[in-house]
């Protein structure tokens, strides 16, 4: 019933028709690996209709599950699945995490095209750029940006900006967006797509690089958004701990503040040069040069 359900394409109803199996029935036994691959189909299905509930529910039954399962070929589609719902449900760290994971999986198996795993390694990318502003999403962006398989996505120059902390230019956004799904450019209760608040508040880091302080009313400017929105995303930022500041409300001033000394910030410049020349040495070493 399921499968003619799916033909046409009514993935509501074919998702329904699979959970009617009673998978959790204590009268038989069912092999765990079954169970997983129902519970996986299912969370599919509900994905093809754009319903990101059900399918979160159905992906998080088949996780206690995964433990059992010794098919390759099973567990990369639960991968995939888990990847496409925190997507859908804007986890968009998660999803981009998950996403780099799946482009990796080339090295061990030869069950994925390239395609698909270019594909994936886009897909993280776009998310890691959707995502909130932070520490979290710097780390992220760090990993994909260092990968030399980046290099030829058409989204690297938009990726290398905002792994430099650079400010986003009006174009540019616009040029991304035009490749972005529906839920990617959801409307918020502010009014705000999930793009538009992404790029906000990355700038809103960016100008911290660049600025000690500055006033909210030029930050605003900056920003092209209201005073009143300028003062929200960043007293958001700064509460959830994603953004080093004080914001002086007499003064109409954002005072940034160095997340770690100046001291601390030049051995951690140069443990990162130092990392990197061990890296090339020993590349050089692997293919036979000399050093």
């Amino acid at each position: 019933m399921s499968s003619l359900y799916e033909s046409s394409e009514d993935w509501n109803k074919a998702a329904q028709a699979l959970s009617g199996i009673d998978l959790d029935s204590s009268v038989r036994q069912i092999n765990p690996e079954y169970k997983l691959a129902k519970c996986v189909k299912i969370a599919m299905l509900y994905l093809e209709d754009d319903d990101a509930v059900n399918a979160e529910s159905f992906i998080k039954k088949a996780s206690s599950l995964l433990s059992s399962c010794r098919n390759q070929e099973l567990e990369l589609q639960y991968k995939s699945c888990y990847a496409r719902v925190s997507d859908s449900k804007r986890k968009f760290l998660e999803a981009a995490q998950r996403y780099y994971e799946l482009s990796q999986v080339g090295g061990s198996t030869k069950m994925v095209d390239e395609s698909d795993l270019e594909q994936a390694l886009h897909a993280a990318v776009t998310c890691a750029i959707l995502g909130a502003a932070g520490p979290q999403r710097s780390r992220i962006l760090a990993t994909l940006y260092k990968d030399e398989r980046t290099a030829h996505l058409k989204v690297r120059p938009l990726l290398e900006k905002v792994y430099l902390e650079r400010l986003l230019g009006r174009e540019e956004v616009e040029a991304f967006a035009a490749g972005l799904a529906p839920h990617q450019l959801a409307i918020l209760p502010d009014g705000s797509t999930v793009l538009q608040r992404s790029v906000t508040e990355h700038n809103v880091e960016a100008v911290s690089k660049i600025y000690t302080s500055i006033s909210i009313a030029e930050l605003a400017s900056l920003l092209a958004v209201t005073l009143g929105k300028a003062e929200l995303i960043t007293s958001s930022m700064v509460t959830e701990g994603r953004l080093h500041a004080e914001i002086d409300q007499v003064e109409g001033l954002i005072i940034f503040k160095d997340a770690a000394g100046s001291l601390e910030s030049w051995d951690v410049n140069i443990a990162s040069l130092c990392q990197a020349v061990n890296s090339t040495l020993e590349r050089a070493a692997a293919k036979g040069l000399p050093v």
